[in-house]
């Protein structure tokens, strides 16, 4: 059986991968090398999946799905299965949201850039800074990494609305009204692109952190960048953005009070290891035909 593999790998990594995989034959490819495969690791693209007609299994390094939405899985050997790392990045995706939080909140990214410059500010930045502890927080998604966010939230006694697939527009739009944060983590779908949108952004509280760690697609950055510079929203954590890397002369490179994460939310010394763990332990279940983990419902898309 043939496996590609298009993750970057040191070699230690490989010698694992190779131990793990037993009497597999391991091929590694550029992402952008077409590679006819029975199963493939790590996020090919997608003209070379497309064009892979052995594929029976496609295990993506990501949770995202959006850029492979629109292919035929169907094979001549039955349709492939998409496999994705659902849940595996709650735990640094909801640390990241917490640090930019309490940032905002405390004034740390201020008082480091005020640092970078050499200028002592002093008393006068202590009656700008805002308190976690008591806020109210919507968060809109009921994966893996809102629920972890809510269980760091805890400690600070916030009160919790959340959103899952049965949300409102009606509820929505009351909820962001009354909120101090408001954190996005939805996927990429016909009904989240574009949610957050000039006309949602203006109808949430004044003051008001807004992050997003799902997809860049959800939000009108024009219209985020506007209300962050005119002082309508107190500030923003932006992890994903429609473009990346974001270009050149994008407004939230210097709009104000923005932590701009540059899609490292989710990322950890030991990322790589423990992808290849999920890998062999789905690679397992494939063998032995068992469902497998993170499987991909494409009527959902995701």
């Amino acid at each position: 059986m043939d496996i590609a593999v298009c993750v970057p790998l040191t070699e230690a990594q490989q010698v694992r991968l190779r131990r793990g995989a037993e009497d597999a034959t391991l091929r590694l490819c550029d992402p952008a090398d077409p590679c006819d495969a029975p199963i493939v690791f790590g996020n090919q693209e997608p003209e070379a999946i497309a064009a892979n007609a052995s594929l029976r299994w496609l295990q993506l390094e990501s949770v995202g799905f959006g850029e492979y939405a629109g292919l035929d899985w169907s094979r001549p050997g039955g349709p492939a299965q998409v496999t994705n790392l659902a849940g595996f990045f709650a735990d640094p995706v909801a640390e990241t949201a917490l640090a930019g939080i309490l940032a905002l909140c405390r004034g740390i990214d201020r008082l480091t850039g005020l640092r970078a410059a050499g200028d002592w500010v002093g008393d006068p930045i202590r009656a700008e800074l805002r308190l976690l502890t008591g806020a109210r927080a919507v968060l809109f998604g009921r994966g893996a990494i809102n629920g972890r966010l809510a269980e760091l939230l805890a400690p600070f006694r916030c009160t919790i609305t959340s959103f899952g697939r049965d949300w409102t527009e009606q509820a929505l739009d009351a909820a962001l009204a009354d909120a101090d944060i408001v954190v996005a983590t939805v996927p990429h779908t016909p009904q989240t692109a574009g949610l957050f949108d000039a006309a949602r952004i203006a109808r949430m509280a004044l003051g008001a952190v807004f992050c997003n760690l799902g997809r860049g697609s959800l939000v009108d950055e024009t219209a985020l960048a506007e209300a962050l510079t005119e002082g309508r929203l107190a500030g923003a954590v932006i992890d994903v953005t429609r473009d990346e890397p974001l270009p050149k002369g994008h407004a939230f490179w210097s709009t104000p009070n923005t932590i701009l994460t540059q899609h490292s939310g989710g990322g950890f010394a030991e990322e790589t290891d423990r992808k290849i763990d999920w890998f062999l332990d789905n690679l397992t279940r494939f063998r032995a035909g068992e469902p497998l983990r993170g499987l991909i419902d494409f009527a959902r898309g995701y």
